[in-house]
């Protein structure tokens, strides 16, 4: 009989969130005692719900450029012809990690001005790391009996890449995908500080 008040209980909280999104000025009064020197406890930068979808746009136009670019150094540095840009391409992807997104954003400025501009790059390198890491282990550590049976029936490189490879490896590098989304949801909102919508 209880066993339907914890969802009952997360639904109530779902219930709460939407509204709150969609009507933030009802939360007002509650909100109010937490202010100091007569502050608005909502500051009206435009509809919550809108804000929302425009920050969830940001992150996926970043994942979806690092997943490309993650996934096709990867591939390119798993073939023999471009095994020798490991090292390069690691580099690459760990300088996104490297520096905070405050600075990349206060490099990105100067360059492209302010907006959602800047925000899409610092996301797109901090995306790429988790997402080509998990992409280059997955790529290399295949069964060997499997890619060897794929090269038995006649396939080409790129059918092998294209039926074998990709497919036995898209659970590793769906988790990295996974990784840099948590971490661009995160890091998105500081997207505000160079006049983003998010």
């Amino acid at each position: 009989m209880k066993a339907w008040l914890p969802a009952l209980l997360r639904l109530a909280v779902l219930a709460l969130l939407v509204v709150f999104i969609t009507s933030p000025g009802w939360f007002e009064p509650l909100l109010k005692p937490l202010t100091e020197n007569g502050a608005p406890p909502i500051y009206n930068q435009g509809s919550l719900l809108t804000l929302t979808l425009q920050h969830l746009r940001t992150v996926l136009v970043a994942t979806v450029a690092a997943t490309i670019v993650a996934v096709a150094l990867a591939i390119l540095v798993t073939r023999p012809a471009g095994a020798e840009f490991l090292p390069l391409s690691r580099s690459l992807v760990n300088i996104g990690q490297t520096f905070p997104p405050v600075a990349v954003l206060a490099l990105a400025v100067p360059a492209v001005g302010f907006g959602e501009k800047p925000t899409l790059i610092a996301l797109f390198l901090y995306g790429l790391l988790p997402i080509f890491e998990n992409a280059l282990t997955a790529l290399t550590t295949l069964p060997g009996n499997v890619m060897e049976a794929a090269r038995g029936a006649g396939m080409t490189g790129w059918q092998r890449l294209m039926k074998v490879e990709l497919p036995l490896s898209a659970p590793v590098i769906l988790g990295g995908i996974r990784l840099s989304v948590v971490i661009s949801l995160a890091t998105a909102t500081i997207g505000s500080t160079v006049a983003a919508k998010t």
